[in-house]
């Protein structure tokens, strides 16, 4: 058997090969030669191309032929276009950009996207609307009309945030390290954090697409989102991480529209609007769950990033020098205008249920009058 893995260098990359490899699979990788994984074994061809380019493709894979292909990386239409008669199983990975209101979420009413965002959800219409959402979509329908036209049995999963120690850039974490490794005692975020954004840990992202692998017939012509099943706000991710880091960081609530010190946490560099995949669907029909447990995952990712801090040039300490400037004045703003609040009249009335608990037998209210 033989498995074609177009990309293979980035978070799950590593983690498909060998898995492809210990099903029996000989594999082959095709990327553009920029970077390696000592992850990867020895024995796994390396085929070197732009998949962003039909030519560079046909190239390289004329004449031959695979029992599947993963395509994780590249010009998506391009790579299905070209694998299409040359794969027996084809399975692509795009995102949820396709989703209407992701990355613009006042174009919805009420705003933002539907909270759980399930597959069946409303998608960038046209061009016109959102550029790369649309490209997201448009890529997407040419993976199903080659799976309706036969000519693959094509499967399409839609990718969250990835992390793990082989994401490309590690922002969400790194942010958080870098300010317990300079012992800051505040972060900001916008709207105490609450806000929810799909994130996989590369190792269950791998294991979810193999589950497509293994049962090609139950996945034919379908569309997954993926993600991990649990999930956590942006202030649980900070406090996990800075528990992880030996560090305790105080959370300071300031409003979304003022919260540029945070917005690296948020794709796109967006709103702080919800961004929750429903994953009900490959739980169902894959069986997917998560092989290695959230909190598990992250501190892996943290251990790993401790180890191979990122390079930091000037441009970055210096924008770090600015966010904190900038933090420093949010936090000062945010505990007066918050005190200010704090001393209104406020009315505080106990919470007490709805329904009559009485005391003894035959009254008709109870001593709370219900």
């Amino acid at each position: 058997m033989k498995a074609l893995v177009i990309g293979g260098t980035g978070p799950t990359g590593p983690h498909l090969i060998n898995g492809l490899l210990e099903r029996g699979y000989e594999v082959s990788m095709l990327n553009r030669g920029s970077r390696d994984s000592s992850r990867i074994p020895a024995q796994v061809e390396r085929i070197v191309a732009d998949p962003h380019f039909e030519d560079t493709l046909e190239a390289v894979l004329a004449g031959r032929t695979f029992d599947v292909a993963i395509a994780t990386y590249g010009r998506l239409r391009i790579v299905a276009q070209v694998l299409a008669d040359k794969v027996g199983q084809l399975i692509t990975v795009g995102g949820p950009p396709s989703y209407r209101g992701m990355a613009e979420p006042a174009s919805l009413m009420p705003t933002g996207m539907i909270v759980a965002t399930a597959e069946n959800a409303p998608q960038i219409a046209s061009i016109d609307e959102h550029r790369f959402g649309f490209l997201v979509r448009s890529a997407e329908d040419t993976v199903m009309a080659i799976h309706a036209a036969g000519r693959t049995s094509a499967t399409h999963f839609r990718y969250p945030v990835v992390y793990g120690p082989g994401q490309v850039r590690p922002a969400i974490l790194w942010l958080v390290m870098r300010r317990c490794l300079d012992k800051r005692e505040y972060m900001v975020l916008p709207e105490a954090g609450l806000s929810l954004v799909s994130r996989g840990y590369e190792e269950n992202m791998a294991h979810c697409l193999l589950l497509a692998v293994d049962q090609p017939q139950a996945c034919a012509g379908q569309i997954y989102n993926a993600a991990d099943v649990q999930q956590l706000s942006m202030a649980q991710w900070v406090q996990l991480i800075a528990e992880r880091m030996g560090h305790t960081l105080e959370l300071v609530s300031v409003p979304d529209a003022v919260a540029s010190t945070a917005r690296d946490l948020i794709p796109f560099r967006g709103s702080a609007h919800h961004q929750l995949l429903d994953v009900h669907k490959v739980r169902q029909q894959l069986g997917y769950s998560d092989i290695v447990p959230v909190p598990q995952a992250l501190a892996r990712t943290v251990d790993w990033f401790a180890a191979n801090q990122p390079s930091e040039d000037d441009a970055m300490r210096e924008e770090m020098r600015i966010h904190y400037e900038v933090e420093d004045a949010l936090i000062k703003i945010s505990k007066d205008a918050h005190a200010r609040m704090a001393a209104l009249n406020h009315f505080n009335q106990d919470y007490h249920h709805s329904y009559a608990h009485p005391r003894s037998p035959g009254l008709d209210r109870d001593h709370r009058n219900r």
